[in-house]
């Protein structure tokens, strides 16, 4: 990993190589330290894109988390790690900042095989209690002496991973720390009775008396006497906090809630909590995009972007509606027309564009919060009473929902609709983000319908078909970004279960290019065209059922086959092809371009078709090949 020869660091900064640097600095340069990190950040993903508002967040708290404890010894354990821009900064990776999200670039989350101070690397939510005990049983079985802390927001305890974690660390260690860095907001603001809870401890006049005991407590650490005060104040409000009603509990210790921007309390508490071996939850309140009025005023925009003006925020506008945006306004018009329907999304009513959808029909718009298996679950009832729920989920986070897809939407043949956004790969945020696999976790599962569309027009007849179908489940995958720019036709056509398009008819190779990657297997007709060779060119439409008949036809008269996904080859939609041309003995030769059997990294869509051969080159060279052999 490279930096650009103009990037610089400011002074401060520029000092720290790794955390035994940072603790060398006296505490009243700490502040300034945290000036600089929010300058850093703010002119470097103005550039290159990522995750603003929650790094904004957790400056103060990452500095007192490496000025306390001593990483790769002690390990942090970050939910999402989306938060851990300023980490990669205090340990020997600041150099590199200019470099994050980018192709050989740092990434843009936690991953073990970046730096030895990553102990966990994750992208997905409900990870850090779980990993974190385990870490901690580990070291306990060895009989190691180190420090495991499990840093959450408050939008990780409405997982179900986190809640069974919850219930485990008392039973299983003595020495564990668990942060909740409350600020109300994972991608959209949270929702659900612990978030309100929450909320309305932090907004109440006893949490302010609370607060500034707590802080006279910080300031008194040693000795019995600030051991009492804590007591006092937990018992003083025993039927308002949630330690009282959840994590006590579960056997947790619990410290706050306290001031997640002030340095000197956050170091003093995490010191008093390092040197007192318990099971111990802090409650810390935060700002998500702190320092930056334009993050500050828009969370849900600032939790993850491209690049922006850093005067005020603004972003380019793509000329043509996003996939999402066609979504979003398409299922809201058909609910104005079908009262039966209904939206269910996991905590991301902007990213999957539900918040048009909220804003005209709020009484039918769920957010569930980050509960994904609580969500499929919850759209089987709703479907069981006869409506007609769209379950919309990014393709990555409905992996999270694979068993009850299974087990209680196709075995009972139950009509939910799933709506898989970011299908495909999702560039710049990597591996934990690509959606790349949703086609081999559902094509092999009885009962299910399975579409994709080329374009935003198929888009919106392929939602009137699914807002229709009521034999059973049926599921559609859609890219991230913008459409094709195919104008859309006032009134959508219904499409007929398993049935393809047949664009062009050639004697000596048949293209089939899936969904949004169509554009590629045009590209290639092209080129092949220009050899004198004749072309076939199928949509295929739908991944599950496969229009046997055409693709059978014309790849029996044909002299190679060639799919296009945007997908692991592996299990893929080519794969599919190929089970089905050896069904009915056919020995066409078969081209497949897709993703290899591999985590892709990140960076920018283009550089990483071309360096993996998902385009028009490989395809074509291929072909020949097969033709001159």
């Amino acid at each position: 990993m490279t930096t650009s020869d103009s990037f610089s660091l400011p002074p401060i900064l520029a000092q720290i190589k790794n955390p035994g640097d940072l603790k060398k600095l006296p505490l009243e340069k700490l502040p300034e330290l945290a000036k600089e990190i929010r300058s850093v950040l703010i002119d470097t993903l103005s550039i290159t894109g990522g995750h603003l508002g929650p790094n904004l967040g957790v400056v103060e708290l990452t500095i007192a988390l490496h000025y306390v404890f001593e990483t790769p010894t002690d390990k942090f354990l970050m939910d999402v790690s989306h938060q851990g821009y300023i980490h990669k900064l205090l340990t020997g990776r600041a150099f590199q900042i200019d470099t994050i999200r980018t192709y050989k670039g740092l990434n843009g989350f936690l991953l073990r095989t970046e730096s030895e101070h990553d102990s966990y690397g994750a992208g997905h939510a409900g990870t850090a209690l779980s990993a974190a005990l385990g870490m901690a049983s580990a070291r306990d079985l060895k009989k190691q002496n180190f420090e495991v802390v499990a840093i959450a927001g408050d939008a990780a305890f409405t997982c179900g991973t986190t809640l069974e974690a919850l219930n485990n660390i008392a039973e299983t260690t003595k020495d564990f720390t668990v942060i909740l860095n409350d600020n109300e907001w994972s991608i959209d603001k949270n929702v659900g009775a612990i978030a309100r809870h929450l909320n309305s401890v932090k907004r109440s006049k006893t949490y302010e008396k609370v607060r500034e005991k707590a802080s006279d407590f910080i300031k008194s650490v040693a000795g019995e006497k600030g051991v009492r005060i804590v007591h006092k104040i937990k018992r003083n409000t025993k039927n308002l906090f949630m330690p009282s009603v959840l994590f006590e509990k579960f056997g947790l210790r619990y410290y706050g809630p306290i001031d997640g921007h002030n340095l000197p309390l956050l170091i003093k508490t995490l010191e008093h909590i390092k040197h007192n071996k318990a099971p111990v939850i802090l409650h810390i309140i935060t700002e998500k995009g702190r320092g930056y009025e334009p993050a500050l005023a828009n969370p849900g925009k600032f939790h993850g972007l491209g690049a922006y003006k850093i005067e005020d925020g603004t972003t380019a506008q793509a000329n043509t509606p996003t996939f999402s945006e066609v979504f979003g306004n398409t299922l809201t018009a058909f609910a104005k027309e079908d009262t039966s329907i209904t939206a269910i999304t996991a905590a991301m009513p902007g990213g999957t564009k539900l918040d048009i959808f909220k804003n005209a029909l709020p009484e039918r718009y769920f957010d569930v919060g980050i509960a994904e298996e609580h969500a499929a679950l919850f759209a089987c009832g709703q479907a069981c009473e006869g409506l007609k729920p769209f379950l919309t989920i990014y393709s990555t986070f409905m992996q999270r929902a694979y068993d009850m897809i299974i087990h209680d939407i196709a075995l009972q043949k139950l009509p939910v609709k799933l709506c898989m956004d970011r299908a495909g790969l999702s560039g710049d945020d990597g591996p934990t983000h690509h959606g790349l696999f949703d086609i081999g976790f559902l094509r092999h599962i009885p009962n299910i319908v399975f579409m994709q569309p080329k374009d935003e027009d198929e888009f919106v007849d392929m939602l009137l078909t699914m807002k229709d179908y009521s034999d059973g489940p049926i599921a559609i995958r859609y890219p991230r970004g913008a459409g094709m720019g195919v104008p859309i036709k006032p009134s959508p056509t219904p499409l007929p279960i398993g049935q393809a398009e047949v664009l062009s008819e050639g004697s000596d190779v048949t293209l089939i290019g899936l969904g949004h990657l169509f554009e590629m297997a045009l590209e290639t007709k092209s080129l092949l065209e220009k050899e004198g060779l004749s072309v076939t060119l199928i949509n295929p439409r739908f991944i599950k059922p496969l229009d046997q008949k055409t693709i059978t036809t014309y790849a029996s008269s044909s002299k190679v086959v060639c799919t296009f996904e945007d997908h692991v080859k592996t299990n893929g939609f080519g794969s599919a092809v190929l089970e089905l041309l050896e069904e009915h003995g056919i020995s066409t030769p078969l081209v497949r371009i897709g993703w290899p059997d591999e985590f892709v990294e990140h960076g920018k869509v283009p550089v990483l078709r071309d360096l993996h051969g998902v385009n028009s080159k490989t395809a074509y060279s291929a072909i020949l090949g097969h033709l001159n052999h």
